[in-house]
């Protein structure tokens, strides 16, 4: 009897190992990992920034997105309201291009992305003007673009993850001697 419960304890205790070391062959094959019923993806960024990344945001107030920073030729554009858009020449130095693959990095911007709420909780909100960006990002190879909108006032927390790197990115541009020459806007959107 005795032999039996100790052979039945190393059987359940095979059975698990067995089963854990399952879970750990599938978990490395898929880049996708579910931990505590939370999808973790795996960054495809490399750790270095690559020689081929660039990107292009367009912002602005609703389909106006008139307002661009684009590194694949290196200008930004510049909305003027009633006068139009002014480009200039604007280009990032490493420094200031290896911080901005970073952030970009740390919230995995090349994994999936959920930019659009899935239940508001207002539906009769259509907020007018309302902020949208678009984005193209190259990496490695890889282009991915993604847009946003709070035009129905909620936005998801990658959404908010956009707007602060879009924020972060124009920060350095404001300070560029080139951006600062160019003319100021004049007039509103309504």
């Amino acid at each position: 009897m005795f032999e039996i419960k100790r052979l039945i304890s190393v059987l359940i205790v095979l059975q698990l190992i067995t089963t854990a070391c399952d879970s750990k062959t599938n978990s490395a094959l898929n880049p996708n990992i579910k931990h505590n019923d939370v999808l973790v993806q795996q960054n495809k960024m490399p750790n270095e920034m690559p020689d081929d990344f660039n990107f292009l945001v367009r912002f602005g107030l609703g389909e106006s997105r008139k307002n661009e920073i684009n590194t694949y030729n290196n200008t930004v554009t510049k909305d003027l309201i009633i006068h139009g858009t002014a480009t200039a020449k604007v280009a990032f130095t490493k420094e200031e291009k290896r911080n901005i693959y970073e952030k970009m990095r740390e919230i995995n911007i090349m994994g999936t992305k959920e930019l659009i709420p899935t239940l508001p909780t207002d539906q009769s909100c259509d907020k007018t003007p309302y902020n949208e960006d678009s984005w193209q990002i190259s990496v490695i190879g890889e282009t991915k673009t993604l847009v946003w909108s709070d035009k129905n006032c909620e936005v998801t927390i990658d959404a908010k993850q956009l707007l602060e790197l879009r924020t972060f990115i124009q920060k350095l541009v404001v300070g560029k001697e080139a951006y600062k020459e160019l003319p100021e806007a004049e007039g509103g959107y309504d």
